[in-house]
């Protein structure tokens, strides 16, 4: 099963606030690995860069002046991803501003349904614990030295196995076929809905006769208005 693993680097935190993408990068995974074949481009966002998104990417205004602009490079990256499911770090994020990048050029926009959120995923398996690329490649024992800035592609690279790890592993006996790998990340996807269920079979009691007995007379002589009483 094909998945792409993909993040953005922007102008800001807005697009409707004027700001833009400035550099895509995306991993193609197999059977959650990956395969070699990635995607990656740098986008002049046709506006100045801010101080405070260059020091967290070092992408400067003069460096993308001379990239391809988004419409122009629409085309092949909707043709890389076509309609494969779309591993992101708090997918919410870049998804909101390729959609509104497609959405300015008359593209039709991405289905949420199309991302699976590592952020979320992570939250729900570690709750309470930090859920940032950082801390997972901390927990998970992977090297990030390289990320002195962040990089659409390197965080990519990085994010690809972070995915791993949360699904389990680098356990490649365990993914058998391409269906194995589709009902797996089908439930990772679902998961971002779970609630849970009822218990089907009531729990089998585990006081005793004599136990019951006692618990009864204590609260017959607590009277009338004992809690146990009144929800009966």
């Amino acid at each position: 099963m094909r998945e792409i693993v993909l993040d953005t680097e922007t102008t800001g935190f807005e697009p409707r606030d004027g700001d833009r993408i400035v550099e895509i990068g995306a991993v193609e995974l197999f059977n959650h690995l990956p395969t070699g074949r990635t995607y990656h481009q740098y986008i002049n966002p046709q506006r100045d860069m801010p101080k405070g998104a260059f020091e967290v990417h070092g992408l400067s205004t003069e460096f993308l002046s001379s990239k391809p602009v988004f419409e122009d490079i629409a085309q092949d990256f909707i043709d890389f991803i076509g309609d494969t499911v779309l591993i992101i770090h708090n997918a919410a994020f870049d998804m909101k501003f390729l959609n509104a990048e497609l959405g300015w050029i008359k593209f039709d926009p991405l289905p949420m349904s199309q991302s699976l959120d590592t952020l979320t995923i992570a939250r729900r398996k570690y709750p309470g614990s930090p859920a940032s690329l950082d801390a997972l490649c901390r927990r998970f024992g992977i090297s990030n030295t390289a990320r002195t800035l962040h990089g659409a592609l390197l965080d990519s690279e990085i994010l690809s196995e972070v995915y791993l790890e949360l699904v389990g592993g680098r356990q490649p006996d365990l993914v058998l076929d391409g269906s194995d790998a589709v009902d797996e990340t089908q439930s990772m996807v679902d998961q971002t809905e779970w609630e849970p269920a009822a218990r089907k079979k009531p729990l089998t009691q585990r006081i005793s006769d004599k136990e019951k007995a006692a618990h009864e007379k204590f609260v017959a002589a607590l009277g009338s208005d004992a809690l146990w009483i009144k929800k009966r």
